[in-house]
């Protein structure tokens, strides 16, 4: 009966797969682009060696239920995989089996189980790998113990291990199984700090010095992000009132990314109105209404794993107070200012300096503070970052290089009490844009969201297709 229950659930999930596959978006990165990635990185991988790519474990959100799977960036970089329990092996040189058959990577992956699929959903397994991902030598997970390979006869072994697992005694086929069988199989000794660490930093050079230039692939999913992202950052102008919560600004935010196929944000969604603008990492967004002030929406889609980040301060009046204009020219010049030394060649701290010296001056002149170093007392953070797979994405070089995407995001936050007179209090400004750097200049990704005082407030003018939106009351209030 057990039998048949499980050949009837295979059967079934076959078919769903079928079906399913008929709607799916056409748009993923293709075999041939993570074949592609895996090939540039044995051209820069030092002789005799093999890099291991883990998938990140799951995580509890509470009790018996998980947070969402999101896996380790660098792996589905380099196969496609979306599932945990993974471990990809990588060679610089083609290696040679017992059978005489050469192979460049090994792939050990989740098992398909008809069961755990109708609960948790559809794996692709071994066959499904070496179908759909186009990597020959994949196994399942629970080989990879037995496995004929001495990883300790390569001179380097480069791998990160995944974050905030420590392994466990018991060979399995889940991943502190996996994590245990390659320390042994590479002769690791976790006591031995310097090693580790040296394989990490390795680790990190090799993937950050692929993953700072996005591919044409990549940039047409990034290009997609950060459009869905501006979209719904427009759409909220024209909704934005007084009344409205951060919640519902958040909502109206998220609604629109998943409205364009975007499947997650790619952060903790940020809108913050009056003082709670000038946190930078403001996420509980729990103010009921976010009155006459300033609200600032720092929301990005994450499309097929590649993410936006913008942000856009708008008054939820509709119009910017004549306090409010001065401090957000002083910020929109600095971005300005940041974007004139943008090239092929220039550097972070080119930008950085031509940012810092206009709210240096702003504040200055405006009597917020008495001597141009003081300017840090409210301009807090950097001037920006690179975003690709991670929001804050990997690097190896100061330099800005064409095909990067980078953050440029200058802004002046004064929460109340604050050393500068009260009329300056709860004006929390940050104007961020995703930048492509060109041969000669850059390219604004997210000019679709507007950015000057005039053009905002242009916007917000507009009617939205939710100004008519109406829910019944709650009978609970």
């Amino acid at each position: 009966m057990y039998k048949r229950l499980l050949t009837i659930l295979v059967i079934t999930l076959v078919a769903q797969i079928s079906f399913a596959q008929d709607f799916e978006p056409k748009d993923y990165l293709t075999k041939e682009f993570h074949a592609g990635r895996r090939d540039a990185l044995r051209a820069i991988m030092p002789e005799n060696s093999v890099m291991a790519v883990f998938s990140y474990p799951t995580r509890n959100f509470s009790n018996d239920v998980d947070y969402l799977y999101h896996q380790n960036p660098d792996l589905y970089y380099f196969s496609g995989y979306k599932e945990p329990d993974g471990i990809l092996l990588i060679f610089k040189d083609a290696q040679t089996d017992a059978s005489g058959k050469t192979y460049k990577e090994l792939f050990f992956v989740q098992k398909r189980n008809a069961l755990q699929e109708s609960w948790t959903g559809r794996r692709l397994g071994v066959e499904g790998v070496k179908e759909k991902l186009g990597i020959p030598m994949a196994f399942n997970g629970s080989d990879f113990a037995a496995y004929p390979i001495e990883l300790s006869k390569f001179k380097n072994i480069i791998y990160s291990l995944p974050p905030t697992m420590a392994p466990s005694k018991t060979e399995s086929a889940f991943l502190p199984g996996l994590v245990n069988s390659f320390i042994k199989k590479a002769n690791i000794s976790l006591d031995n700090t310097t090693d580790v660490t040296t394989a990490r930093r390795l680790y990190g050079k090799l993937t950050g010095q692929l993953r700072e230039i996005k591919t044409a692939e990549e940039l047409s999913l990034l290009r997609k992000a950060i459009e869905i992202s501006c979209q719904a950052h427009n759409e909220v102008m024209k909704a934005g009132n007084p009344n409205m919560s951060e919640l519902e600004i958040q909502g109206i935010q998220e609604f629109v990314h998943k409205k364009y196929g975007a499947e997650e944000v790619g952060y903790g969604s940020i809108v913050g109105s009056g003082d709670n603008g000038c946190i930078l990492h403001y996420e509980t967004n729990t103010k009921t209404k976010v009155g006459n002030s300033l609200v600032l929406m720092d929301v990005g889609a994450e499309y097929h794993g590649y993410t936006a980040d913008v942000t856009r301060t708008i008054p939820a009046s509709g119009k910017f107070t004549e306090n409010e204009k001065l401090i957000y020219q002083i910020v929109y010049d600095a971005q300005e200012a940041a974007f004139k030394t943008l090239k092929d060649g220039s550097t972070f701290s080119a930008a950085s300096n031509a940012a810092n010296e206009v709210i240096a001056e702003g504040l200055l002149k405006l009597g917020i503070i008495k001597d141009k170093k003081d300017y840090r007392k409210y301009y807090t953070h950097g001037l920006g970052h690179h975003i690709g797979l991670d929001v804050h994405d990997k690097s190896s070089t100061n330099a800005l290089l064409k095909n990067m995407v980078i953050t440029i995001e200058p802004g002046i936050y004064i929460p109340s009490n604050s050393d500068c007179d009260k009329k300056w209090w709860g004006i929390g400004v940050r104007i961020e844009d995703d930048v492509l750097i060109t041969q000669d200049g850059y390219e604004n990704l997210s000019i679709f969201a507007p950015r000057s005082i005039v053009e905002v407030e242009k916007k917000m003018a507009l009617k939205s297709v939710l100004n008519d939106f109406k829910l019944a009351p709650l009978k609970s209030n």
